[in-house]
Order: structure tokens, then sequence, then C-alpha cells
């Protein structure tokens, strides 16, 4: 199986910046959420793996459920397959690999947690919460605290809330033009 990027991608990334700020890299992923609602090409989620420390952008990922036909491509989901295949490893905690970090627009579904925990990344930081996605009537399946616990217990920092208004936007805009939910 293949899965990549919507065409429009290299538009709004910047593959040689360096992302070396939080808002910088919390803002790439909900102008990729955003835009993947405005070009009709997803759901109203983005995010993208990045060097925690020089901020090197890895991979990025929109949601691709809808266009190409698969419920497992979520925008965590792609970044992560993304980023590991870019760097040859199937863990990005690889002793030869720089720490790696996973941005989202939203707090991961229940799917998505299981994937940050196998993935390597140290650290997952994310804007809309998941209260927010759920009130434009997406499910998120079973994401309790002790999911969040359970991630920070086995190394992987939780940054939540940031620039949560901003990535609020964009499902709100997802939800006034009618976007399909495919899994409510």
């Amino acid at each position: 199986m293949s899965a990549e990027l919507p065409e429009w991608i290299g538009a709004v990334v910047d593959w040689d910046m360096l992302y070396t700020t939080g808002e910088e890299r919390m803002r790439l992923v909900i102008d990729l959420s955003r835009e993947n609602v405005l070009r009709g090409t997803g759901g109203p989620f983005g995010a993208a793996v990045f060097e925690t420390g020089s901020g090197r952008l890895l991979s990025a990922g929109v949601n691709s459920v809808e266009r190409l036909k698969n419920s497992a491509l979520h925008a965590e989901v792609l970044a992560l397959m993304l980023a590991q295949r870019r760097l040859h490893s199937f863990t990005l905690n690889a002793v030869s690999l720089p720490e790696c970090e996973l941005v989202s627009s939203c707090e991961p579904c229940a799917m998505c947690l299981g994937a940050v925990l196998w993935s390597g990344v140290r650290q997952l930081t994310c804007g809309a919460g998941r209260d927010d996605a759920m009130r434009i009537h997406f499910e998120e399946g079973p994401v309790f605290p002790a999911s969040f616990a359970y991630l920070e217990q086995r190394g992987i920092r939780i940054v939540r809330d940031f620039l949560r208004d901003e990535a609020n936007s964009v499902l709100t805009l997802y939800a006034e033009r009618g976007g399909a939910l495919y899994n409510a």
C-alpha cells in the first residue's frame, strides 16, 4: 500500500525551513488542516513529525480517509508512516536518530494514540481538544485521561491545548461547510 500526500502540500509546506518554535510547528499543522478542508481533500486534521531539537520537518500528514478510501489514514498515522519511511526505520526512537515530536492539530483519537505509543516519538503536541472534535460529531473512540497518562508513563511528553482556539477554528470551518462525518 502506498499512502501519498495531496498534490497541494508543497504550496503550504516549506521543507527547507527549520520550525524552531512550538508556534511555528503548530501553525503549520493548522494550516495543513485548513487547506485540507478548503481544497476538499479530507477532514479537518493535520499533523507533522519534527526533529525535536533542530526543528527539521520530517513529514507532514493530513486526514486522507476519504481521499484514499482507507479508514486508518488519519493525519497522525500518515505523518508517522511517512517519517518512518523517510528515515528508513520502523521506530522514530532508534539510537541513531534524533528525538522526534508529533504535532497534531487535534488531540488524537484512540487509534492514533496507539500509533503514537508505538511510533517512537518522544513528544506529542496537540491543538484542539477531543471535546472540540466531538462537538462537531467526530467519534474519537475510547480515549480517557488514563490514555494520556499511559503515554507519559512510557516517556512521551504530552502538550495539550496548544493554540487551541486557532486549531478549533478549522473544526468549526469544516462543520460550517458541511464536511462528511465518516465515523459518526
